[in-house]
C-alpha cells in the first residue's frame, strides 16, 4: 500500500516538474534570485568586505585606483533613491529633537511634503536613517579632502588626526543622541553595514594621508586607525570641555602614539 501510494505521488510531483520516465522537461527553472537589503551601503561597500590593498598613486581622495576604476567610496550616497534621501536628509534636522528614530522620520517627510508613509519603505527604519547619515559624512569627508590643499603640507600623522577630527566634528551636533545611534549599529541586523561604513572611512583617511601600504601592513594600519576613531569617538561622548577640546587632545595622543609604535617596529 505504501509503495502504491508512493509511486503515484512520485508520479504527481514528476509531471508538476516536468520530468516524467526519466525524460528531463525542455523548461528549467531559473536560478533563484537573491534580494539584498534595500539600503545596505551601497554596490562599492559590498566589494570593500573582499577588499584587497592595493598601491595607491596619489594623496588625493577623488583618484583613481589601479586600472582605472574608481575607489570604492566613490559617491557612498548614490544607492539612496531621490526621493528617499530628501526625507532622510530633512529627518536629520529632527534628530535633536527625536532621535533617530521614527518620529524624526516622520517630521523629515512632511517637512520636504512627502507623505509619511514613504517611512515604511525603509525596511529598517532608524537604521536607514544612521546608515544615510554615516553615508552623508563619508561624501562631505571626501569633498573636503578634495578642496584642502593645506592637508597636504601636513605629516602622515597630522594629516590623518586632522581628518578624524573633521568627520568626528560632523557628528558633534548629534552627540546627545549618539549612543542611541551607536546601539543601533550594533543591533546583529545592522553591525555588518555598520562594519562596511566604518572600513570604507577608515581606508579614505589613509588613502588621504598618502598611505602605500601593502601586505599585511596594509590591514594593520586601517584597524589600529578604527581602533584609534572607536575609542575617540567614545571619549567624546563624555567629553564637558569646551568645543572637545579634551577629545582632540586625547585624539592627537593616540595618533602620536600609533606612528611612534610603528617608527620602533620598522627599526
Amino acid at each position: 500500500m505504501y509503495r502504491s501510494a508512493a509511486r503515484r505521488l512520485l508520479q504527481a510531483l514528476c509531471r508538476r516538474t516536468g520530468h516524467y520516465g526519466g525524460q528531463p522537461s525542455p523548461i528549467r527553472c531559473s536560478a533563484p534570485i537573491t534580494h539584498s537589503a534595500a539600503f545596505s551601503a551601497s554596490a562599492a561597500s559590498e566589494k570593500a568586505q573582499n577588499h584587497k590593498p592595493r598601491q595607491f598613486g596619489s594623496s588625493s581622495s577623488s583618484s583613481s585606483s589601479e586600472g582605472g576604476k574608481p575607489r570604492a567610496t566613490a559617491r557612498p550616497k548614490a544607492h539612496w533613491q531621490e526621493e528617499q534621501a530628501r526625507v532622510l536628509q530633512a529627518s536629520l534636522r529632527h534628530v535633536i529633537r527625536l532621535g533617530w528614530g521614527e518620529a524624526a522620520m516622520i517630521a523629515g517627510a512632511r517637512e520636504v511634503g512627502v507623505s509619511p508613509s514613504i517611512v515604511g519603505s525603509f525596511p529598517r527604519k532608524e537604521a536607514a536613517l544612521v546608515e544615510f547619515f554615516m553615508d552623508d559624512c563619508l561624501q562631505r569627508l571626501i569633498d573636503i579632502i578634495g578642496m584642502k590643499e593645506d592637508l597636504k603640507n601636513l605629516i602622515p600623522s597630522q594629516r590623518v588626526a586632522k581628518l578624524v577630527r573633521i568627520r568626528l566634528e560632523m557628528q558633534a551636533p548629534y552627540v546627545s543622541k549618539w549612543p542611541q545611534a551607536l546601539t543601533i549599529q550594533a543591533q546583529p541586523l545592522n553591525i555588518s553595514t555598520s562594519f562596511k561604513q566604518r572600513a570604507m572611512l577608515v581606508d579614505e583617511i589613509w588613502h588621504a594621508a598618502g598611505d602605500e601600504a601593502t601586505d599585511m601592513d596594509w590591514y594593520v594600519k586601517r584597524t589600529v586607525l578604527g581602533g584609534i576613531y572607536s575609542t575617540t569617538e567614545l571619549y567624546m561622548l563624555s567629553d564637558t570641555s569646551p568645543d572637545f577640546q579634551d577629545t582632540w587632545s586625547f585624539l592627537d595622543e593616540r595618533v602620536s602614539d600609533a606612528f611612534d609604535l610603528q617608527r620602533q617596529l620598522k627599526r
